[in-house]
């Protein structure tokens, strides 16, 4: 992955990544919420001999003093010093848990020895600090002198000041830290579930897993399945239409020997937009001033028709011709918006679809209608049913539409095999349905890079030149 696949990761789960940072924020809010406060108040104490006067004596004393200190931070610590303190303020506690709310340590090179007393409140801290220094200092004086005040001993500098605030809960730190947690939670699980999700979003991955290019990408369109490739103007609807356009040149530029003359356009599962895509194809295709023949090959029934999109009475069509019940000149019909589009609608459904498609009239029928213009052929999904692959062999290859964040990487695996199982050729694949947000990023990006497609009229000026 380079840095392009990191941010495009980023930006699609930017919603999750930022629910889960505010979550855990407020989580940490809520837990330091409840969380007890602590005060801490802090005094000290250092270590003399009384009063000097030999520079000497005064020197060996300080040095005596340094390193006693450093023993008194221990005597800090142990129980009878807390059981002096107990006494004093007259404590309902242990020794031993109330040693766990006190800090010794000496100041390096000093003889200061400081206390920090930890307690639920500011007073509370204060008191048990003053009396922590003062026990100590009791210690001390028993340790060296017996009881006797004539040698080293422990001087209180000064009561401990009453702390303004607690040290804990510290709610912008611990808020700060959840929204920091959230965050690196929301990216993995942005990148877990990248690696994990089989679906395709992409062009490069739906080229690498099918190891067909992509001809085609379309923005969704709120469901739309009509005619949509004679809009202008920079709405969603327009980029499409633009797109259908690029399609269209990329199928003339297929082949050395000149454009395909029959298509097939299908798709790995239903609801992946085949029959928009066909339809808008075929369209684009008759604006150029060339004939075109769009047919409903999918005689299941399995989804929305041509002759629905194109508000059209699907009686007898592609089923009747087949099976010598009509003649091909009395179904065809033309399209009431596409000079030089003809449809043939799929008709009744019969029992054998998979036979009659494979039928040698349907052999007879494509070429046919590829002698008088271009075919293009809506077939029904390559994994449900085999009719889609049947046709395909038939024809110049097939175009396989794939549904951005519906298919699967093995689902269209599966259909290119299906297609290569009858030695059918893979034109290329169309990426549909992208998210408008991408889509309109994309549309941008084609729009500073590209020239604009030519127009309706300029194209049936170019195939009349």
């Amino acid at each position: 992955m380079d840095l392009a696949d990191y941010l495009r990761v980023l930006r699609d789960h930017w919603i999750a990544i930022t629910a889960t940072t505010i979550a855990c924020a407020v989580a940490a809010f809520v837990y330091s919420s409840v969380q007890p406060q602590v005060y801490v108040a802090t005094t000290s104490g250092f270590v003399t001999s009384g009063p000097g006067g030999d520079p000497n004596l005064d020197n060996i004393n300080d040095v005596l003093g340094k390193s006693r200190a450093a023993s008194y931070v221990g005597l800090a610590k142990d129980r009878e010093t807390a059981s002096l303190v107990i006494e004093d303020l007259d404590l309902d506690t242990t020794p031993e848990a109330l040693v766990g709310n006190i800090d010794a340590a000496q100041t390096p090179e000093t003889v200061l020895v400081n206390v920090s007393a930890r307690a639920s409140t500011p007073d509370g801290a204060k008191e048990l600090a003053d009396a922590w220094i003062s026990a100590l200092a009791e210690r001390v004086s028993d340790v060296e002198s017996g009881g006797d005040n004539d040698g080293l001993r422990l001087e209180v500098s000064d009561s401990a000041l009453l702390p303004s605030s607690p040290v804990s809960p510290n709610v912008a730190r611990t808020v700060l830290l959840g929204a920091l947690l959230g965050a690196i939670l929301g990216i993995a699980y942005a990148f877990v579930r990248t690696l994990l999700d089989r679906r395709l979003r992409s062009l490069e991955r739906v080229e690498s897993t099918s190891g067909v290019a992509v001809v085609g990408s379309l923005p969704e369109l709120d469901g739309a399945s009509g005619l949509f490739v004679t809009a202008q103007g920079a709405d969603l609807s327009a980029q499409a239409a633009e797109e259908v356009r690029r399609m269209r040149t990329n199928l003339s530029y297929m082949d050395a020997e000149g454009q395909p003359r029959s298509v097939v356009v299908t798709s790995a599962n239903h609801g992946d937009g085949k029959t928009t895509v066909a339809l808008n194809l075929a369209a684009a295709i008759a604006l150029t001033g060339q004939r075109v023949t769009v047919i409903d090959a999918d005689l299941r029934g399995s989804g929305d028709d041509l002759a629905h999109s194109r508000g059209l009475d699907d009686g007898d069509g592609l089923t009747e011709v087949l099976t010598d019940r009509a003649r091909l000149d009395t179904v065809l019909r033309k399209d009431p918006d596409i000079a030089g589009l003809s449809v043939l609608t799929a008709g009744h459904r019969p029992s054998n679809p998979s036979e009659i498609l494979g039928s040698d009239a349907m052999r007879s029928l494509i070429a046919e209608l590829s002698g008088r213009g271009m075919v293009i052929i809506d077939a029904p999904p390559l994994l449900p049913v085999t009719d889609a692959a049947i046709v395909a062999h038939l024809t110049d290859g097939a175009l396989v539409v794939v549904s951005a964040g519906g298919t699967r990487d093995d689902e269209l695996k599966t259909a290119i095999e299906h297609l290569h199982a009858v030695r059918a050729r893979p034109l290329g694949i169309v990426l549909n349905q992208i998210p408008r947000r991408t889509a309109r990023v994309r549309g941008a990006a084609r729009r500073q890079e590209t020239p604009p497609v030519t127009s309706d009229h300029e194209d049936k000026h170019v195939a009349s030149a």
